[in-house]
């Protein structure tokens, strides 16, 4: 079997580091708010190269915040895509405001910003675009119709910790970006974790007092907060971690650069797209494949560990029948989820294990196509 991932062989890598700081932790006595969340704030700030870094207990709540600093609620609409994990929708609820789905370029997945303004009204707060599979989005012109329209940008950055538009990382071109450090990402603690980062003090210090039931000081509380700290086991580890993210990304780059090759002659294959001035994470290696759910199926019975992410865009899931949207609304998101398929992609896996998955992958495209048409 070769995983989409395999956890076991990066703890082999950090595992004596990280065990010796989560014993300080353990012996230190301090467990929430310590030394450790106050230095990964300042580390991965740096490496971010922003202002203000705020650790929090997930990405959802980073995002679910953000909307909350910056006063989205009720009535109010935020502009995203529909091609993304609940999270980034879920949080829109949360605050009870709407979503408004614009649809992907489907050579990157990511939001297409040509139709963006098309939906803007009177109601409409801000731009939430979503970094998918840790490709940029086009912050340019993300960041140009925001300023012209007087909008707040959001970006979720979940996937994409270290991708870069042009020299620039991904996360700090709006009001304020959205990490998670779920354990599968490309920078993942060992439970849950996320972050929100921002250039505004304003921002930080309101984003602070939230996560932390809605008071700066303690048992003085201004408004309604929640609990969403990271605890300083979790921040210890990111702090090690972050010593080898660089390396890490550089590596999934280079089995991405691989994989390519691997199918260059596969007609039925369709690899991912890199755009010019962008610095690409890798997240996911994700192709596009004719008959998709029989060629995963396969692979699957032959021990290759491929994922579909996601499988229905969320207009058409329950969460968000209320809103009334119909099948035909996002045609390159409605199309492209019935195409791709991620396969196995972490910074250890071998060329072999590739080559492996490879040749598999074109043995059951080629095998779901003589199932079709017989």
């Amino acid at each position: 079997m070769i995983p989409i991932i395999d956890s076991k062989r990066q703890y082999a890598t950090v595992g004596a580091e990280v065990e010796k700081e989560v014993v300080e932790v353990l012996r230190s006595g301090s467990y929430i708010l310590g030394k450790n969340c106050k230095a990964f704030e300042e580390e991965i700030a740096k490496f971010l190269d922003v202002k203000n870094a705020v650790t929090l207990n997930s990405g959802t709540d980073a995002l679910h915040l953000a909307l909350r600093a910056l006063d989205i609620g009720a009535g109010d609409e935020v502009i995203t895509v529909a091609f993304t994990f609940v999270a980034t929708t879920e949080a829109i609820g949360i605050v009870g405001a709407k979503p408004v789905f614009v649809d992907i370029d489907p050579d990157t997945f990511n939001i297409d910003v040509n139709e963006i303004e098309s939906k803007i009204t009177p109601r409409t707060k801000a731009i939430l675009p979503v970094h998918l599979y840790g490709q940029p989005c086009n912050m340019d012109v993300i960041m140009d119709i925001a300023k012209r329209h007087d909008l707040f940008v959001i970006e979720d950055a979940c996937q994409a910790i270290g991708a870069e538009y042009k020299g620039k990382k991904v996360g700090t071109f709006g009001d304020i970006g959205c990490f998670s450090f779920y354990p599968t990402k490309n920078l993942g603690t060992m439970g849950d974790g996320g972050l929100a980062v921002t250039n505004s003090e304003f921002l930080k210090n309101r984003m602070i007092a939230l996560r932390n039931h809605g008071g700066a000081i303690r048992y003085y509380h201004d408004e309604i907060g929640v609990n969403s700290r990271l605890d300083e086991i979790q921040a210890a580890i990111l702090r090690v971690k972050l010593n080898y993210i660089d390396e890490w990304n550089k590596k999934r780059r280079e089995h991405a650069a691989y994989y390519n090759e691997l199918f260059k002659d596969a007609k039925d294959i369709e690899t991912p797209k890199e755009l010019d001035n962008t610095y690409c994470v890798y997240h996911q290696y994700t192709v596009k494949v004719p008959n998709r759910d029989e060629v995963h199926k396969l692979l699957q019975e032959n021990g290759i560990g491929a994922m579909i992410y996601y499988p229905v865009p969320l207009h058409l899931q329950k969460v968000h029948a209320h809103l009334g949207l119909k099948e035909g609304l996002l045609p390159n998101t409605e199309k492209n989820t019935k195409l791709v398929l991620s396969l196995p992609m972490f910074a250890e896996i071998t060329e072999e294990e590739q080559r492996t998955v490879a040749k598999t992958l074109i043995e059951c495209v080629e095998k779901a196509k003589s199932k079709v048409s017989a």
